[in-house]
């Protein structure tokens, strides 16, 4: 394969894994949608938007020509910073919205601590570290621990889905694109020979492959729950019914 080639490939896979991280990003509307409409959180968990914001903010970072080699990952930067924008939003609809004080706090510590983190890795990689090779492997290490999290993050609904047997509370769209974004992504760093891109996205694509499963597995029980409810239903008015 020749090296132009090669580039093309890579910006491809780049631009293909922005269409899919815009999807991921804009999965989660109908589900802020409904948290307005009711005016609560219910039982949806903020911890995943929290960490999609930290791993988002990241990444911008990481792929600016402070860190990175010129504009070597512009697509990163460009999708990441969208990234911010739909997070930031998310996660300030979900403590206005907090149906409990406890949830609102904790949504609260946590974006203290993501600032902090940020606002830490942005100072030591600019001032105390001076040069691309440095700045990219401090920042791209911080980068694969959260980035993993991210991927990982919407498993903490996991066992309230198999213990309600029920998907209510773990949004498909999200766990679909997440699969997505992390196959392709994985293959983008994979070509470009940088790790920092490819290996958080080799080991999240397990990881949401695996909520996909436990969504089929469990949104079937949840289907066919519904129809007996429907025919119960039913039977009962039959019973009021004449003749």
């Amino acid at each position: 394969m020749s090296r132009r080639m090669e580039d093309q490939i890579h910006l491809a896979l780049g631009i293909a894994g922005n269409v899919t991280s815009v999807l991921l990003y804009s999965a989660p509307i109908l589900t802020f949608k409904r948290i307005i409409q009711k005016r609560s959180t219910e039982e949806f968990s903020g911890v995943p938007y929290i960490v999609f914001l930290l791993s988002a903010l990241l990444y911008f970072w990481y792929g600016l020509p402070v860190v990175s080699y010129k504009w070597e990952n512009i697509t990163v930067v460009t999708i990441c910073g969208a990234g911010v924008i739909f997070e930031s939003a998310y996660v300030l609809i979900y403590i206005w919205f907090a149906s409990a004080n406890r949830k609102r706090i904790l949504a609260i510590l946590m974006v203290v601590a993501v600032i902090m983190v940020v606002s830490i890795t942005t100072l030591v990689s600019t001032f105390a570290l001076h040069d691309h090779h440095h700045r990219k492997l401090f920042v791209g290490s911080i980068g694969i621990v959260f980035t993993v999290g991210m991927y990982a993050s919407p498993l903490v609904v996991v066992k309230r889905v198999i213990q309600t047997k029920s998907v209510e509370f773990m949004p498909f769209y999200l766990s679909l694109f997440s699969f997505l974004n992390t196959l392709l992504w994985g293959l983008y760093g994979l070509l470009a020979h940088d790790p920092f891109i490819g290996l958080p996205s080799v080991l999240g694509c397990p990881l949401s492959f695996l909520q996909l499963m436990l969504y089929y597995i469990y949104r079937n029980r949840e289907i066919r729950e519904k129809n007996d409810t429907d025919l119960e239903n039913n039977g009962r008015k039959n019973e009021f019914q004449l003749p």
